[in-house]
């Protein structure tokens, strides 16, 4: 019997208020469970607005530890009634540090023990990520999950080629990539939306497999900054075509229902894993390119 999954990406846009946050996003985990989606990708940390826009220490103060995070004991209860798999993005406070992180929950409600915590931090005007996360030391993760075997970059992650490399090497069969990204303050002309899409779909088709990717939407603002977050959520095929995408403003849900035994069928023949030369790849090592001895 062949294996299939089907897939959603959600898209909404945040408040200030954490319980109307998840409520939203509940409703809209549930839209897509009467759709048929085993596997539902909520947004980059969808439980506050976007607090990054501008170094703040009292917004250090929106981190939680993994024990105490609201978003992540209320999806438990979710996954386990509507039986589906949730990735959750969270603010997280570990000792010392705070990290952008993701953990897992399975269509049962259990907590998979692994979690990651993203690897590349921008820092740039209006994301300033820097200031509120230290770089991820868990390395790329993939879950085992009742549907799937799935691995999960946060945001700017989905920039570069070893992310999804690392994934697919892992073996994973579909990739989620849970996003905030939308204007650039200092420059209202500048619109990434369309480079933002094709690097993603190129990471799909060079590794030939799907990915699903979850955007904010609104407008929020902090002091004389603002963002208009672009939404344009998508879930590709194995090839990198979109098999959908929703628009720019729109709250919603997206779902796609992929075979999984011919995307392993079609990666396998094209022999792009089998010709790899990993030990030519060694200036991937360094920061500049160069080869020493």
């Amino acid at each position: 019997m062949a294996r299939s999954v089907t897939l959603a990406a959600t898209q909404m846009s945040c408040s200030e208020d954490r319980q109307a946050n998840l409520a939203k996003a509940e409703s809209l985990v549930r839209e897509a469970a009467s759709q048929g989606a085993q596997i539902i990708l909520l947004q980059e940390l969808f439980e506050t607005p976007y607090f990054c826009q501008k170094q703040k220490y009292e917004y250090l103060q929106l981190a939680t530890t993994l024990e105490d995070n609201p978003a992540v004991a209320h999806f438990r209860q979710v996954a386990a009634e509507l039986q589906v798999v949730l990735p959750i993005c969270f603010y997280e406070q570990a000792g010392q540090v705070r990290y952008n992180t993701v953990v897992v929950i399975d269509a049962d409600g259990s907590l998979h023990p692994n979690r990651y915590r993203k690897t590349h931090i921008p820092d740039g005007p209006g994301y300033s990520e820097k200031f509120y996360f230290s770089p991820g030391d868990t390395g790329f993760q993939v879950w085992d999950t009742r549907y799937a075997r799935i691995g999960v970059g946060i945001c700017w992650d989905q920039w570069f080629p070893e992310t999804a490399r690392a994934l697919a090497l892992q073996g994973a069969e579909v990739i989620f990539f849970p996003t905030a990204i939308g204007s650039e303050p200092h420059d209202p002309s500048l619109d990434s939306r369309d480079h933002w899409q094709r690097t993603q779909q190129g990471q799909a088709a060079a590794n030939l497999t799907p990915i699903v990717v979850s955007n904010r939407v609104g407008v929020e603002k902090e002091d004389d900054w603002q963002i208009t977050f672009y939404g344009s959520s998508f879930i590709t095929d194995g090839l990198g075509a979109k098999l959908g995408e929703l628009d720019r403003e729109e709250e919603g849900v997206l779902v796609a229902k992929l075979d999984l035994d011919e995307l392993a069928f079609t990666r396998h023949s094209w022999g792009v894993f089998r010709d790899r030369r990993p030990d030519r790849y060694t200036s991937l090592l360094t920061k500049d390119g160069s080869i020493r001895s």
